[in-house]
């Protein structure tokens, strides 16, 4: 038997694009034809009409065993392009809407003395607030997160570590204003009031606070996954070596799942930069800079698009995409930076 006698039919490349654009036509002149529906319709159901023709038209010519193995195979490429429209949908949103008001007035001027019929006024005191919340955010969450999975990892045993587990797996889910309820009648009620002369203050601070909540979770959970992937034989050989397990942890173990470390944190930290409901309740938001988180209240980016896409003036909107826009661009430079921070593994070098 020679590999000309073994060799099959395989369907051509242009028939698979003949099909897919007879499907599509085919569910055009359906949606658009009995007006149930618009181009979304169109798209989805042309998938389905393009999956159905691909059997029947591989069938004939590879076999059925074949014809299923690329039906399936198109499916979840069907799948990945589906998943993929309603963040592209997304993106082009805030790229179209945010660019109207992405200017230098907006990075540098804040909200204050600005009325419903001025067009300026910008997020400088909303970018501020952001950046020093989520940074003391991070620093706090970051380290008891980190320690907390090492723990649960490398030392839990017993009822006690259960309980840990137990907890953080509830705290994940809970709600972003539990959180900002729980530091506004913890910190600002009554931890507060003895920094400032008998009463309440509002503050940055707090608002970090209620996002170091938030963040724990993520980071405990996503670590503590990272951690367990660890080759048990890593830990083995240090330990033959005489490396105390505190050492290895820190040599060995942690270098190694780094990678999977940073992802988990930045997106606890993308979560806290996106939270409206603890800010607005423990900072209040303000309309001008104030640079000390200690001290008054602050505003964030979130706090501000929810602000403006309230507002009545006819200028607010163009103000929330820009600032919408530029929360996003500030959480996409942070990812690509500790990504690229995360490369550097010393096990590597």
């Amino acid at each position: 038997m020679t590999p000309d006698n073994i060799r099959s039919r395989t369907f051509p490349v242009l028939s698979n694009v003949l099909v897919a654009v007879a499907a599509l036509v085919v569910s055009a002149a359906v949606v658009l034809g009995t007006g149930i529906g618009n181009w979304v319709l169109v798209v989805v159901l042309g998938g389905v009409f393009y999956l159905v023709g691909l059997n029947v038209a591989a069938s004939r010519v590879e076999g059925r065993r074949a014809a299923r193995n690329r039906t399936w195979q198109a499916l979840i490429y069907t799948a990945c392009v589906l998943a993929v429209l309603p963040l592209a949908s997304v993106v082009w949103t805030l790229l179209s809407k945010g660019v109207e008001r992405l200017d230098s007035d907006f990075f540098f001027t804040t909200m204050a003395n600005i009325g419903a019929r001025d067009p300026n006024g910008g997020a400088y005191h909303a970018i501020v607030g952001t950046l020093e919340q989520v940074g003391i955010a991070t620093l706090l969450a970051v380290p008891l997160g980190v320690l907390g999975a090492i723990y649960l990892v490398e030392y839990g045993r017993g009822r006690f570590a259960t309980t840990v587990r137990f907890f953080v797996d509830v705290m994940t889910g809970i709600p972003s204003i539990v959180a900002g309820l729980f530091i506004l009648s913890f910190w600002v009620l009554i931890v507060s009031p003895w920094f400032n002369d008998g009463n309440p203050e509002y503050s940055g601070f707090a608002a970090a606070l209620a996002l170091t909540v938030l963040m724990l979770p993520t980071i405990v959970r996503s670590t503590e996954e990272m951690l367990r992937l660890v080759p048990g034989p890593l830990r083995e050989g240090a330990y033959a070596l005489g490396v105390p397990q505190w050492k290895t942890i820190l040599k060995i173990v942690l270098p190694t799942a780094a990678p999977g470390i940073v992802t988990g944190v930045m997106l606890a930290i993308a979560r806290a930069a996106g939270e409206t409901a603890p800010v607005l309740l423990v900072a209040g938001g303000l309309a001008r800079k104030n640079p000390n988180p200690f001290s008054g209240g602050q505003s964030s980016l979130a706090l501000y698009v929810f602000q403006q896409a309230g507002d009545a003036s006819k200028f607010a909107p163009a103000r929330a995409w820009t600032a919408a826009l530029t929360l996003v661009a500030l959480v996409l430079i942070f990812t690509v930076g500790a990504k690229l921070l995360a490369r550097r593994n010393k096990l590597t070098r």
